[in-house]
């Protein structure tokens, strides 16, 4: 049978990852790309051709498909029969509407080997985040996986890394605070823009928001059930990067140096002198895939401190797009070859940088 990956929306997720897998699918094995677009808008159609130039094939509901046509897009596929198709199914809708489709597609779709969705789907499937939980994909039975939020990649690897990593217990965290600062929207979004620092609510009386909440079920996944975890989010004025500022408390004593060793070991995180999101962004726009670089974090390393050999402070940027990217990519691989995923992966390694 061929793999065929089908794209599920076109926004801030879905366009870039179906370039990627476009761009790098005979590498990826894959046999064909197809994306779903509802909506025939004139501001949409020249994304949507670049697409189909880049050999993805356009699938849409029936009563749109006239509208497309009259536009110059031909849709080659209808929605469900898309999905029917598809070996793996990305979900890049927005907020709730994964869950949705699952109920009134993916469930119904029984020759499709896996769905993954993005973000904000609690309860969607397993937590999967490239890296941090691979080795607890199961597979013929982890059919639908849930890659978290952009800040929780960024949460978990730093959690991973400095505290569970060179041979320390997963119980050598104590605790751990995250304040995630957000830009407002994306460089590609008109709407939802802040003219303000917006502070958010901790709608979640345990963890605050749902960023440490969904890494307490990511760890959970690996049989570790940290509840000491706790995230606040507010809104920036900036259209960059979101910025994390954390602090964990950790058993064993620690250093700067201990700490730092650990993150070059780890090709996900990445290094930098810069202090600015501009300047981050900026590498990012200038060497990354489509201005987007893989690695889950960016730490500037000189914000990095330890007080008294047991609480780390520091502060790092998340590349937003680049770790939900991967974390899909290595999701829709898996479930179409989990045993030579890791190898297929690899042609991505020029997108992890160590150093910013």
């Amino acid at each position: 049978m061929a793999n065929i990956v089908h794209v599920v929306g076109t926004g801030t997720i879905g366009e870039p990852l179906t370039g990627l897998l476009c761009h790098f699918k005979d590498e990826l094995g894959i046999d064909e790309v197809t994306f779903n677009k509802r909506t025939p808008l004139y501001t949409d159609r020249s994304k949507v051709q670049d697409l189909l130039r880049r050999g993805a094939k356009l699938a849409t509901g029936s009563d749109a498909t006239s509208g497309f046509e009259k536009l110059g897009m031909k849709p080659a596929y209808e929605t469900g029969e898309a999905i029917e198709r598809a070996s793996v199914v990305i979900d890049c809708t927005p907020s709730g509407a994964g869950l949705a489709n699952k109920e009134e597609f993916y469930s119904k779709a029984s020759g499709v080997k896996g769905f993954i969705a993005q973000g904000s789907e609690f309860g969607f499937g397993k937590m999967y985040a490239r890296g941090i939980n691979d080795s607890t994909l199961v597979a013929g039975e982890d059919r639908y996986l849930h890659v978290v939020s952009c800040n929780t990649h960024n949460l978990a690897a730093i959690i991973q890394t400095m505290a569970c990593e060179e041979g320390r217990a997963m119980d050598n965290l104590v605790s751990a605070d995250f304040v995630c600062m957000r830009r407002a929207n994306d460089v590609s979004q008109d709407d939802g823009y802040a003219p303000s620092p917006q502070v958010g609510r901790h709608k979640d009386g345990v963890f605050g928001t749902h960023h440490a909440r969904d890494a307490h079920h990511l760890f959970q996944t690996l049989g570790k059930d940290y509840q000491n975890l706790f995230s606040s989010a507010c809104k920036l004025n900036s259209q960059y990067m979101h910025t994390l500022r954390f602090h964990l408390r950790v058993e064993k004593p620690t250093s700067v140096e201990g700490i730092l060793a650990q993150v070059r070991e780890n090709d996900r995180l990445a290094l930098t002198f810069k202090k600015s999101a501009n300047q981050v962004f900026s590498f990012g726009r200038d060497h990354g895939f489509f201005g987007r670089i893989l690695n889950q974090t960016v730490i500037p390393h000189e914000t990095l401190t330890v007080v008294g050999d047991h609480d780390i402070y520091g502060f790092c940027f998340t590349p937003q797009d680049g770790n939900s990217l991967l974390s899909s990519v290595a999701g829709a691989i898996w479930l179409m070859d989990p045993e030579n995923y890791e190898d297929r992966l690899q042609v991505l390694g020029r997108y992890f940088f160590p150093e910013v």
